[in-house]
């Protein structure tokens, strides 16, 4: 009998399932939109109970659309979006979902990262922003204290779904460490640390960790009623969405390196030691000995939506093209070797400093929407590079695995490769967080010796993009002009709100009064 394995993907909007044989090949893929509720400015919220509803319903979905038996399927992995947090009662019912697009902890972040960010980076690898958990965590215990006294457990999003699956409470070692909770490189709980972010007192809250490939339970009547899958599979304890993503692409082993272009830009390396100075934004591990640094923030392919949306939905509409074949066709038709076509700051969710705001620079009557978009695809790949700089700054990995939006389109991955100046490899799925939970779900089943194995296995294929040295001197040049405006801008960013102008000298005046009217 032929069989498989079960990787479940829950992201910020959407939860996939997705059946993989033990080549690698997905079978079915199903999804289903998760509601995000917004209940005041700033917050982002989804009930762990209507996550684990949509994630049900996904498996459901999958399983029946691939005919498979459900004895077949040898083990169940889960990854989801990291940070956050699902806060459940004593009795393991949900209080409330905070997920990690919410910024309402965005000046307790400032203020802890102020009086202990270089303590914190120096125990757990990881920089305070508004959506880390120790940060909500610590935001509730001050705002909503009614919340946490009726609170008994921190979950994280794959976790719902390991709970709903197997009634197991608990989380893993990659999401803990993620998530800034871990002493590094222990993996452990630390008192000090949680002292640093205020929650020494909410310590009770904490999840049990286990590795990611660790069977943790197994799948119970209740989930087998509900979902189509057999009771008793095996489901272990899943891991952080982004190292599921570079394991799904091919990722796995130190010396090597991971983008991943989606709704964030993900940019990881993968090591065999934490680096003697935290650079990264947060640091995680895969397994027990291959330290990843990640620099991530919501700044790559969500721009292109957005741009879609705005600007070109209509049109592919009414054409009855598909609005991403469009943008490449636009894009494609913009000479790249045009010195003055314009820049884009991919910064329209977040940016590299408070007050950041995403737009082009350099617009001309003479540009086109082509030229636009592919002014998008650089800055795009620009902010990328800008990452890598901070977990990179000597330039030691030459080479890299790309997934997400970016990677579907040849044109995209070709000014990525230029703009990095990496070899890329482009994984043959496009679900690589679920193969990657569902490589983990492999190794727990014993399938698989390490996770090395399980993506020589699983995640062999892959296409590779090289470099061209003509465009990749031309994009260091516009690089340096990217930079140039995203620094000016700074200063405009991070002014005070009712900033004085600058005064004119007398004989700019009437100058300016020429240009201000016409």
């Amino acid at each position: 009998m032929t069989e498989y394995l079960l990787g479940v993907d829950a992201g910020n909007t959407m939860v996939k399932a997705a059946l993989f044989d033990l080549s690698g090949q997905p079978v079915t893929v199903a999804a289903r939109n998760s509601t995000t509720h917004q209940p005041a400015p700033h917050c982002v919220e989804r009930s762990p109970e209507e996550l684990w509803a949509a994630a049900a319903g996904a498996i459901r979905d999958c399983l029946a659309q691939s005919g498979v038996a459900p004895g077949a399927i040898r083990a169940v992995g889960a990854s989801g979006h990291g940070n956050g947090l699902y806060l459940l009662d004593r009795d393991g019912r949900g209080l409330i979902g905070i997920q990690s697009m919410d910024s309402r902890a965005e000046a307790l972040a400032g203020r802890i990262g102020a009086q202990a960010g270089s303590r914190i980076a120096a125990i757990a690898h990881s920089r305070p922003w508004p959506a880390m958990t120790p940060v909500l965590l610590a935001w509730l215990a001050q705002e909503r204290p009614e919340v946490i006294e009726r609170a008994g457990h921190v979950l994280l999003c794959k976790d719902v779904v390991v709970q709903g699956l197997t009634g197991r409470i608990g989380s893993d070692f990659s999401d803990l460490a993620g998530c800034g909770l871990l002493a590094l490189p222990g993996l452990r709980y630390d008192t000090a640390l949680l002292d640093l972010y205020g929650i020494a007192e909410q310590r009770r809250l904490l999840p049990e960790p286990a590795a990611s490939h660790d069977v943790v339970g197994r799948v119970t009547a209740t989930a087998a009623a509900t979902t189509g899958l057999a009771q008793g599979t095996p489901v272990v304890a899943g891991l952080f969405d982004v190292l599921a993503s570079s394991l799904g692409a091919g990722t796995a082993r130190v010396g090597e390196a991971s983008i991943v272009a989606g709704s964030w830009s993900i940019n990881q390396t993968f090591a065999a030691e934490l680096p003697k100075v935290p650079r990264a934004l947060l640091a995680t591990v895969l397994g027990n000995d291959v330290w990843v640094s990640c620099e991530a923030s919501p700044t790559s392919a969500a721009n292109l939506e957005w741009f879609v949306q705005q600007f070109l939905a209509g049109e592919a509409a009414a054409t009855g093209t598909d609005p991403f074949k469009l943008c490449n066709e636009l894009a494609a038709g913009s000479d790249p070797a045009t010195a003055d076509l314009p820049v884009f700051h991919p910064y329209l969710y977040a940016g590299p400093v408070p007050g950041a705001r995403g737009g082009f620079n350099g617009l001309g009557s003479w540009h086109s929407r082509g030229d636009m978009v592919r002014a998008l695809y650089e800055g795009v790949a620009f902010h990328h590079r800008a990452h890598m700089a901070v977990i990179d700054p000597d330039h030691r990995f030459a080479t890299a695995t790309l997934s997400g939006g970016a990677a579907k389109s040849p044109l995209w991955a070709q000014i990525f490769a230029d703009v990095l100046g990496m070899h890329l490899r482009i994984a043959d799925c496009e679900e690589t967080g679920a193969r990657g939970a569902a490589m983990a779900a492999g190794i727990g089943a014993g399938l698989f010796s390490s996770y090395s194995e399980a993506a020589d296995t699983m995640a062999a294929a892959t296409s590779e993009v090289c470099p061209d040295p003509v465009a990749q001197a031309r994009l260091d040049d516009r690089y340096g002009r990217w930079c140039a405006y995203r620094d000016a801008l700074t200063r405009v960013w991070t002014a005070p709100a009712r900033a004085e102008p600058l005064p004119l000298k007398a004989d700019d005046t009437q100058e300016h009064e020429r240009m201000i009217h016409g």
